[in-house]
């Protein structure tokens, strides 16, 4: 596939343990380092799901993107690839924590300063990414796992399935994304980088209340709300959250993307307000 990749068998090297998770190409897999005893997540995608050249292309792209990303701290770290006739498999450092969404579903929301400090690490792996010419876009609760089950575990971002690498100012048409946190110039075809802040932006809208801003009974029903922009500063319990924390999540969500904060901006206003 590439020359990031080991043509062997991966079950030379590690013991696979149980399912830790489950996507659309892939199950992730505990393994266990037959040598050191180290365990890792495996993400294992089966050759013949990948059916057409694009996602061959993906797949590749992905590992390419884990190795280009390597060594930051909120960043999930892809510790090796392996492809043998029947899937291609990456092993990765191992998040006992699970997902953010799962941590959000079971809190309900979190207060200003929790939120602020889990929005912190997110925009700094959008700021990184974005320094060295990656778009995730597809950032979302379920693409954050926590290193451990602690309250304060630090978060790292992983997925990198729909990320690509970019030029300033270049423009993608193409629809990506999740239709709770898709950006609506992406919607209409036409995006560039700042489309992961409006993401971000969601993110802490549901960190702070909840509940996500945007609702529809389908998916183009949640896409139609998100062009129509409206979001709900008024239920419960918005009225309770302070001013700059709302103002920072419009300032995320900006409809208009050359007015959206950018990284750096959202980053020093965090330091400022919390």
């Amino acid at each position: 596939m590439s020359s990031d990749v080991c043509m062997e068998d991966v079950r030379s090297t590690y013991i696979f343990g149980r399912e830790l998770g489950r996507g659309q190409f892939g199950v992730t897999y505990l393994v266990t380092h037959k040598e050191t005893k180290q365990q890792f997540a495996c993400k294992s995608i089966a050759t013949r799901k990948l059916i057409n050249r694009d996602d061959i292309e993906d797949v590749r792209r992905e590992v390419q993107i884990m190795h280009h990303l390597t060594c930051h701290r909120n960043i999930v770290e892809l510790k090796a690839a392996y492809e043998d006739r029947h899937s291609v498999n990456l092993i990765m450092e191992l998040c006992a924590g699970g997902e953010l969404f799962d941590r959000i579903i079971a809190k309900g929301h979190y207060s200003e300063r929790a939120a602020a400090n889990l929005c912190r690490q997110m925009v700094t792996v959008v700021h990184y990414c974005h320094s060295m010419g990656v778009m995730h876009r597809d950032l979302k609760p379920e693409n954050f796992l926590l290193l451990s089950a602690d309250e304060d575990s630090p978060l790292k971002a992983m997925d990198f399935r729909l990320s690509v690498f970019f030029r300033p100012g270049e423009v993608f048409r193409d629809l990506v994304g999740s239709a709770y946190y898709v950006a609506p110039e992406v919607l209409r075809r036409s995006y560039r980088a700042e489309a992961d802040i409006w993401s971000a932006g969601v993110i802490l809208y549901i960190l702070l209340s909840g509940v996500p801003p945007f609702w529809g009974e389908n998916e183009q029903g949640i896409f139609d709300a998100v062009l129509w922009g409206h979001i709900d500063f008024s239920s419960d319990p918005w009225p309770s959250i302070s001013s700059s924390a709302k103002d920072l999540v419009k300032k995320m969500m900006c409809a208009d993307p050359k007015e959206r904060l950018s990284a750096v901006e959202v980053l020093n206003l965090l330091t400022l307000l919390f």
